[in-house]
């Protein structure tokens, strides 16, 4: 796993026609959810030391996950691998009951650090299956979040990696069928999926509500109104962050004639910039806002210091902290803002 470098390249002010600008992109970053999970781990260390463990990645962004060790935070992939009667903290992504099982089995102190639209799905999933429905579950094999989910309702739940997989389906009752989706892809593949499974299926039945995370939903919209006028799009984020790949192919679906994805702004090469006027910039959502903030440096040093804001939506969602982590060591409650902070760049205070 790459971690945080010590020394940023620089670019260089290089000639272009017109005036170089970026457009940066409005909503972008830390979601409520990943906001919410990473002050989990904080939290939990400041409550009970170091170490705490975490299964999986808290949030998929190496820059975070780096940050986090450093503070205590150790990351595995199961929970057999915690000593008996640690702290450990689920991942934003969720878990299923067999990985709460098995935290219960060795009296491991479990924190559970799901985004609420993740727990959302999972209690759809548990009911649709309770009422006798059979559930497409729309999502990318392997995600925590679809092992999660299926986890829930395994014998009910097959999954649609992708549109590809519609005309190979096979279903015990097609007219008791449902479809819930994976809450970070990309709206319009999804829509696409559904459509195929509706051709199947006719009677297929929507989930109550529509599963893709505002969050996702919104970076996309903001980064499509971005790639109407960029020449050049940056995503900032991880390489397993789903929703963060995402952006990259919705910019050059919008127009953006180049789209890259950096976990850090060192790795923004000179050549991506050359003619280039018009650069966009956003981030996925598990991206904090430091990250952003040391791309739009860089750049201003290759001469784009104008900086306009491209806004689609305002984002003030805020999710409550797991319960064991609302009060402080002395149990009076923690003052510590929750998930949904706003975060200001230098150029904006």
């Amino acid at each position: 796993m790459p971690r945080i470098p010590q020394v940023r390249n620089r670019l260089k002010d290089t000639p272009v026609t017109g005036t170089k600008r970026v457009l940066l992109a409005a909503p972008r970053g830390y979601c409520a959810g990943v906001d919410r999970a990473v002050i989990a781990v904080e939290k939990a260390l400041e409550r009970f030391g170091a170490p705490v463990y975490v299964r999986k990645q808290i949030v998929h962004n190496i820059h975070v996950v780096s940050t986090l060790e450093k503070q205590g935070a150790i990351f595995v992939d199961e929970v057999g691998e915690v000593p008996g009667g640690s702290h450990i903290v689920f991942s934003a992504h969720g878990v299923s009951p067999a990985v709460v099982q098995g935290a219960a089995d060795r009296n491991l102190d479990a924190i559970d650090a799901t985004c609420p639209l993740v727990t959302k799905v999972h209690r759809e999933a548990v009911r649709f299956a309770r009422d006798d429905f059979d559930i497409l579950l729309i999502g990318h094999a392997g995600h925590e979040e679809v092992e999660g989910t299926m986890g829930h309702a395994p014998e009910r739940t097959t999954l649609v990696n992708s549109p590809a997989d519609v005309a190979t389906l096979e279903v015990r009752d097609p007219d008791n069928l449902v479809w819930l989706s994976q809450t970070t892809l990309s709206v319009d593949e999804t829509m696409e999926t559904v459509a195929l499974l509706r051709e199947r299926f006719p009677n297929l039945h929507n989930p109550p509500s529509d599963d893709i995370c505002y969050a996702t939903q919104n970076r996309q919209v903001a980064i499509k109104k971005v790639a109407e006028d960029a020449e050049l799009v940056i995503v900032v984020g991880s390489a397993n962050s789903s929703n963060t790949v995402r952006l990259v192919d919705v910019a050059l679906e919008y127009g953006a004639k180049a789209a890259y994805r950096v976990d850090y702004a060192s790795e923004i090469r000179q050549e991506w910039l050359d003619g280039i006027s018009t650069v966009g910039v956003t981030s996925g959502a598990s991206v904090p806002e430091v990250l952003v903030q040391e791309v739009l440096d860089d750049l201003a040093d290759a001469g784009y210091g104008d900086v306009q804001q491209v806004v689609t939506a305002e984002e003030d969602l805020m999710f409550s902290l797991p319960k064991e982590l609302r009060k402080d060591a002395a149990g009076q409650p923690d003052s510590r803002g929750l998930g949904g902070r706003t975060r200001k760049l230098d150029w904006q205070r």
